[in-house]
């Protein structure tokens, strides 16, 4: 991923800009060196674990608060150090803790700086996951130290085509193009001609249809709900079945007692109650019933079947 990110072309040299290491404080030409020596482990010896390594190191090393130049020197190198790390983390597939991970050396996401920010956005769009970056986005460009910034247009245009756009969140996108002063107007037209036929793509989307997965989840649902009514159907003749021969086993014979079971066998076992073939059958076993009682027990004592 490291040459698909702006700023792997300049880790060597081209990112860190600041004085002569030697004029700066104990603190910050430490951190110049753990840069130097992060870049080189990054780019030449591909150790991104230990390229990280030190970038935790530098950003540790920088004076919280610092005055005069020594300020602008120690928070060039603290972006310059941010950017290595990022590109780290994204070469060890890390992406989901890259914006944390900044957010530790800036706290807020107004103060972060253009560069970190423009990293940020592009990495979030690569892996597909914009939404990480819509309110981290939103709340840089709202702050008014940024507005004035020579490269805040650019950052309005980056998280209009790769942050609002992708989400589908046109009415914001055409809210920003609108009343940003720093688009000029070819510009502006531009972004104009882009939203609309983005939306128009939107728009004709068709559904997605539902994954494999659900599909089949859905299925055997289906399956197990109908299995169950065959199970109650079948406990329920059974129920009934038990009921009606609890009453009976007292005063009939062993042998009927094991004619019935068998009975009951059949019509549990090798016969399915709930299907519309079985019910002849249920009839005929009904009326042999009544027959068997009729000339067993006497007229005036006729179990109920």
């Amino acid at each position: 991923m490291k040459n698909d990110l702006p700023g792997a072309s300049g880790i060597g040299g081209g990112v860190w800009r600041g004085s002569d290491p030697a004029w700066l404080s104990p603190g910050a030409s430490r951190a110049a060196s753990l840069l130097e020596e992060a870049a080189d482990l990054l780019v030449v010896h591909l150790d991104f674990a230990a390229a990280l390594d030190r970038c935790e190191k530098g950003c540790r090393s920088l004076p919280g608060e610092a005055d005069g130049e020594d300020a602008g020197s120690s928070e060039e190198l603290r972006c310059s150090l941010c950017i290595v790390g990022i590109q780290a983390l994204a070469e060890m597939n890390r992406w989901r803790e890259v914006l944390p991970w900044v957010l530790q050396y800036y706290q807020v996401p107004a103060c972060l700086p253009p560069k970190v920010l423009e990293l940020c956005i592009l990495l979030h769009n690569k892996v597909k996951e914009p939404r990480v970056m819509l309110d981290v986005g939103s709340d840089w460009l709202r702050a008014s130290a940024n507005q004035h910034l020579p490269t805040y247009g650019l950052l309005v245009q980056l998280h209009l085509f790769h942050v609002l756009l992708p989400l589908g969140h046109f009415a914001e996108a055409q809210e920003m193009v609108e009343g940003c002063k720093a688009l000029s107007k070819e510009q502006r037209l531009e972004a104009c001609r882009i939203l609309k036929e983005k939306r128009q793509l939107w728009l004709q989307q068709p559904e997605e249809p539902p994954d494999s997965e659900a599909q089949a989840e859905i299925a055997w649902k289906t399956q197990l709900g109908l299995v169950s009514k065959k199970v109650l159907t079948i406990l329920a003749q059974l129920g009934r079945a038990l009921g009606s021969l609890a009453g009976q086993f007292g005063s009939i014979p062993y042998k009927m007692a094991l004619l019935a079971a068998f009975v009951l066998f059949l019509i549990v076992v090798k016969l399915d109650p709930a299907s519309p073939t079985s019910l002849p059958f249920v009839y005929r076993l009904t009326r042999l019933f009544h027959q068997a009682r009729s000339a067993v027990f006497s007229s005036h004592y006729r179990p109920p079947i």
